[in-house]
């Protein structure tokens, strides 16, 4: 549930976000008063689900997902130009928010101890330069 309540949240970031931009400044009701109830419900939803998800990683999934969606639609109106490179970099946050769900399921199947050594190794080599 938490997963789903995030990218909800996330969704609701980019409304937010094209609202805050539109109101220019808060000079126009109309974005204004759009922006109002989705930055509290993105908010709420974003503390709603980082009750059960890792703070980093909810965090960074809300972010892409605006972030991207913000874009998307800035190209799509063409309030912003749309690039072959913007297209691929957009997709490289996309595989980035899905790169942070796919570890902890490998972790959950790995020696815990095993980057407590890996630290305490990098420590005794620090210690010793």
């Amino acid at each position: 549930m938490a997963w789903i309540v995030l990218v909800i949240s996330g969704v609701l970031e980019a409304v937010w976000a094209t609202a805050l931009g539109k109101s220019e400044g808060f000079s126009k009701l109309g974005p204004t008063l759009i922006f109002i109830p989705s930055v509290i419900a993105s908010m709420g939803g974003l503390a709603y689900a980082m009750r059960d998800l890792p703070t980093g990683t909810a965090y960074a999934v809300w972010v892409g997902i605006g972030a991207s969606l913000t874009v998307i639609y800035a190209m799509i109106t063409g309030a912003e130009t749309a690039s072959l490179l913007k297209v691929i970099f957009l997709m490289m946050i996309v595989a980035g928010v899905i790169g942070l769900k796919l570890p902890a399921s490998a972790v959950a199947c790995t020696n815990r101890s095993r980057p407590v050594l890996l630290y305490r190794g990098l420590h005794t080599l620090v210690s010793r330069a």
